[in-house]
C-alpha cells in the first residue's frame, strides 16, 4: 500500500468514526437530558470522549508526515505517543464526574421511560459496533488506532449494558438500574484505558515497548561471529508504529566480517526495528 493512499484511507475511516459518533452522541445527550437518564448521559460522556480522542489521534497522525527538520531531528512522530497519553487522562479524568453523579442518583432515581433507552441505545450499538470494525486492520500496528478500535469495543459492550438496562426499567420497573449502569459504565472506561495511559506514559520517557525483549534482541547480536559482547543498548519509541534502537558492539579485531547492514537487517526483519544504529569497537 503507497503512502498517499494508506493516508487517504486512514483519513476515511477517521472522519467516518467522528461524523457517525458525533452525530450519537448529540442524539444520546439530547434524550439523556430530557429524561434524566444517568445511563444515557454516562454513556454519552464515554462517546464523547471518543469522538475528541479520534480527533487529537487524526491529528497527530497527520503531525507524522511533516518532514523532519534541523529543530526537530525525528520529525513529529512522538506526538502520536502524546496524544495517546492526553487521550487515556482525558477519558479517566471524565470518568470520576461520571461516577460521582452516578452515586448522588442512587438514593434518588426517577421515573425513566425504558421505552426511549431501549431505541437510543440500539442506534448506539450500531454504530459503535460498525465504528469499531472500521478500525480492525490498522489497530494491530499502531497504538492509537488499537486505542480508537478498544474504545470502539467497549463502547459497544457498553451501549449493550445500558439496552439491557432499559429493557429492565420498561418490563421490570427497576429504575435504580439506571445509575447503577453508569457506576458499571465508568468501571469499564477505566479499565478499558488504564493500561494504554500507562504504556503511553513509559514510552513517552523512553522505556522499551513492552512487546520487546532487551534479553532476546541481545542474545539474537550475540550469535553474529565476531560480536564478544553489547556493551551498551538502547531502545525506544520515535512513536506509536516506529521503534528504534543504538547499540555498541565489541568485536574480536581478527575478524572481518561483522556486517552492520545484516545486523541491522535480521533486527528488522526479526524485532521490527525500523531504525538501528550500531557502532563497532574492536577489542585490544
Amino acid at each position: 500500500m503507497s503512502h498517499n493512499h494508506k493516508s487517504q484511507k486512514f483519513g476515511l475511516v477517521f472522519s467516518l468514526s467522528i461524523i457517525l459518533n458525533t452525530l450519537y452522541v448529540i442524539v444520546e445527550f439530547f434524550y439523556g437530558m430530557r429524561v434524566d437518564s444517568s445511563a444515557l448521559i454516562a454513556d454519552a460522556w464515554h462517546n464523547a470522549s471518543d469522538v475528541f480522542s479520534l480527533i487529537l489521534a487524526w491529528i497527530a497522525y497527520k503531525l507524522t508526515l511533516i518532514p523532519a527538520n534541523n529543530r526537530f531531528t525525528y520529525g513529529y512522530q512522538k506526538t502520536t505517543i502524546l496524544v495517546s497519553f492526553l487521550n487515556g487522562a482525558i477519558i479517566i479524568i471524565a470518568a470520576f464526574f461520571i461516577a460521582w453523579e452516578a452515586i448522588q442518583k442512587l438514593n434518588s432515581a426517577n421515573e425513566i421511560p425504558g421505552e426511549l433507552i431501549i431505541y437510543v441505545s440500539i442506534i448506539g450499538l450500531f454504530i459503535n459496533t460498525g465504528t469499531a470494525l472500521l478500525f480492525w486492520n490498522s489497530q494491530k500496528n499502531d497504538l492509537n488506532m488499537r486505542e480508537a478500535f478498544l474504545h470502539m469495543a467497549a463502547d459497544a459492550g457498553v451501549t449493550l449494558a445500558v439496552l439491557c438496562g432499559g429493557l429492565s426499567i420498561k418490563f421490570l420497573d427497576l429504575e435504580w438500574i439506571d445509575p447503577l449502569l453508569s457506576i458499571l459504565i465508568v468501571i469499564v472506561i477505566i479499565y478499558s484505558s488504564w493500561g494504554l495511559l500507562k504504556e503511553s506514559l513509559y514510552l513517552l520517557i523512553d522505556a522499551v515497548p513492552k512487546h520487546l525483549d532487551l534479553e532476546k534482541i541481545k542474545f539474537e547480536v550475540l550469535n553474529f561471529d565476531g560480536v564478544l559482547a553489547v556493551k551498551s543498548i538502547h531502545i525506544w519509541a520515535l512513536s506509536t508504529t516506529q521503534t528504534t534502537a543504538s547499540m555498541i558492539l565489541q568485536v574480536n579485531p581478527g575478524t572481518s566480517d561483522v556486517s552492520v547492514k545484516e545486523i541491522s537487517g535480521r533486527l528488522t526483519e526479526k524485532f521490527k526495528l525500523q531504525k538501528t544504529t550500531i557502532e563497532l569497537q574492536y577489542e585490544d
